[in-house]
């Protein structure tokens, strides 16, 4: 099985598509085609369906996917190995990075980067931490720096690089904000009683509030939700609920909230998968991650579930 047959199959079985393959392989869809006929000769297997616009995995299909994901490692981890014996900082450096994170912590960081080592081809993608991390245990992205998980997979290295504080907010004319003007102390349970807007369902920041909610045997009511911070920053502002927020993106048009709860703290900083080779550029790109490291984030453990 040749690489370029087997990139042709991953293309197409995340696409779900043979134009949509050849438009990120830059290939024509016959040239697809081709390729995945030749593979199919090859495993003597048919390995997608094709009914109407729509492809799917055959079975054959669905038991080379891994095998293939994986031999597309091996090569790309053996290249790297290779290049990495010349001791140059170059090549292309694929870091994935959370809007926020790569807003508010990365910029002095990517710029020393780009200054002390040009020859290096910088690939910036902005995802969810989720997809992020995801990407980084399928060996799509080779190191990712965002919002770290409560309990992160075993395959990976995870390194707390910063610790952010974030702190119960709501906008000035909301009723809540009553409490703040009078410096009165709320209780976690008269917080719940207000709706919130919050990140997302399956985001980790989300997920970090509602336990730290759910440690106190309450529950909250999320009326709106984006994966946005400075789009939850306006939703609160406006008084369309409480929301939790880093104290470095609170101003004039928020109240803090005087909660009789400690802040709640979220780790941000960079993961790569234990097993991976990784190429000089990415660690010239942790040996600045490392140099950046706050006390706290060192010194970080996760809070422990109440009993």
């Amino acid at each position: 099985m040749d690489t370029q047959s087997l990139q042709a199959f991953l293309a197409v079985t995340d696409c779900g598509s043979f134009s949509l393959a050849g438009d990120q392989l830059h290939l024509t869809q016959p040239a697809v085609s081709k390729r995945i006929a030749t593979l199919e000769d090859q495993v003597g297997s048919r390995l997608f369906d094709r009914i109407g616009r729509r492809v799917t995995l055959t079975e054959a299909g669905a038991l080379l996917l891994p095998r293939a994901r994986q031999i597309l490692l091996m090569v790309d981890d053996s290249r790297r190995a290779l290049s990495n014996l010349a001791g140059d900082v170059a090549g292309s450096l694929t870091l994935a990075t959370s809007h926020h994170v790569g807003l508010h912590r990365l910029p002095p960081l990517l710029k020393t980067f780009t200054h002390d080592h040009p020859a290096a081809n910088l690939d910036l993608r902005f995802l969810d931490s989720e997809q992020a991390y995801q990407g980084v245990l399928d060996g799509a992205l080779e190191i990712a720096v965002v919002t770290l998980a409560p309990v992160p997979d075993p395959q990976l290295m995870v390194v707390p690089v910063w610790i952010d504080r974030l702190r119960f907010v709501c906008g000035n004319d909301h009723p809540l904000a009553q409490h703040a003007k009078r410096h009165e102390r709320l209780s976690m349970s008269a917080l719940a009683a207000h709706p919130a807007v919050l990140p997302g369902p399956l985001t980790f920041t989300r997920g970090i509030v509602l336990e730290t909610f759910s440690r106190e045997e309450l529950s909250v009511e999320v009326g709106l939700s984006t994966n946005y911070l400075e789009t939850l920053k306006m939703m609160a502002s406006i008084g369309l609920g409480w929301s939790v927020l880093p104290e470095s993106m609170i101003d004039e048009d928020l109240h803090i909230l005087p909660i009789d709860h400690r802040p709640i703290e979220r780790p941000l900083g960079y993961l790569v998968h234990r097993n991976r080779t990784l190429s000089n550029a990415t660690q010239a790109m942790i040996a600045l991650l490392e140099a950046a490291r706050t006390p706290e984030a060192r010194q970080w453990a996760p809070p422990t579930a109440k009993t």
